[in-house]
């Protein structure tokens, strides 16, 4: 049970400390805020995992506390990221390597690096192989289960939940894993589902979690062996479409759902939009949704007598 203060931090003097300090702590607040977002844990989960309250967690990500290193150890743990990744100092800086590369990448805008991306990826990247099928990426009520199942029938090939197949391998249900195993459990079991899927399935429709862009190397594998498609939403429709279907957990002891799942959003964004194909259902029927992801998908889906499906990159 998370403890009612923090032992080994003490609030932030926003009086008191130097601007420099409370720069700082304000960078850090949105981190560990972002971070959490991106892993989609609630501050709940994350108090139960780290075994600090919700009030200092609230506290800390509002700027408006100073947390020790042990208590940013515990919150590390929690998240299952590297402690580094609290503070993004390694990311600011940039990598290292060939530094005219680098400025260049710098000087272009989201679309630019996207693009600079895909071409580099084509050129040296090791995606060049067969791909597998189809693979849905993005928040829970942007249709994935609706259009995935319908896309598999379209083409008559598997429809393949990695929530399933991680729930067959841990032998208990999702909401118990997280309870349970936390982060951690939970993501050495997607990557094993994930696996599996690419060895028992040939050809498939592959729905992923919402969280899995968060994870990069099970990412990376997946872009590897499938062309992603990215189905997203106006945040409103994202609710309205878990509540539709009985889900009433978003809004659940918490006022700010609506905050938090927008912030979701801005955080993925960036790792959804790397998907080899974007399809928005925001205010579309699902039939008019479905036509559109039936074209995007026939390149690699369309069984005949052609030579094996490649991965456009």
């Amino acid at each position: 049970m998370a403890a009612d203060a923090a032992p080994g931090s003490r609030p932030a003097r926003q009086n008191g400390d130097a601007p420099e300090i409370r720069e700082y702590l304000t960078r850090l607040s949105r981190r560990v805020r972002g971070l959490r977002a991106r892993r989609g844990m609630t501050r709940k989960d994350l108090s139960w995992h780290s075994g600090i309250s919700e009030r200092y967690l609230a506290q800390l990500e509002n700027g408006e506390a100073n947390p020790s290193i042990a208590l940013l150890w515990r919150i590390a743990i929690a998240m299952d990221v590297d402690f580094a990744d609290l503070f993004g100092e390694a990311r600011e800086r940039g990598p290292e390597g060939y530094p005219p590369l680098w400025q260049l990448l710098e000087q272009l805008d989201e679309a630019g690096q996207q693009q600079a991306y895909t071409l580099l990826a084509q050129y040296f990247g090791s995606r060049e192989g067969h791909a597998q099928g189809i693979a849905l990426i993005g928040l829970r009520g942007a249709g994935k289960t609706t259009l995935g199942k319908r896309l598999a029938a379209a083409f008559g090939v598997p429809f393949v939940r990695l929530g399933t197949l991680i729930e067959e391998l841990g032998g208990i249900g999702l909401s118990e894993l997280f309870s349970l195993g936390g982060q951690k459990a939970y993501r050495r079991l997607e990557r094993q589902a994930l696996e599996r899927a690419i060895a028992e399935h040939p050809l498939c429709v592959l729905e992923t979690g919402g969280s899995m862009v968060s994870e990069p190397g099970t990412f990376e594998r997946l872009r590897e062996r499938f062309y992603t498609v990215w189905l997203t939403a106006r945040p409103e429709e994202h609710m309205e479409r878990v509540i539709a279907q009985g889900d009433f957990r978003p809004m659940q002891g918490n006022d700010e759902a609506m905050e938090d799942l927008r912030r979701i959003l801005a955080e993925r964004e960036p790792f959804y939009r790397r998907a080899d194909a974007a399809l928005d259902t925001s205010g579309r029927s699902i039939e008019a949704s479905l036509a559109d992801l039936v074209e995007i998908a026939r390149p690699c889906l369309e069984q005949d007598d052609q030579p094996a499906r490649r991965l456009r990159r």
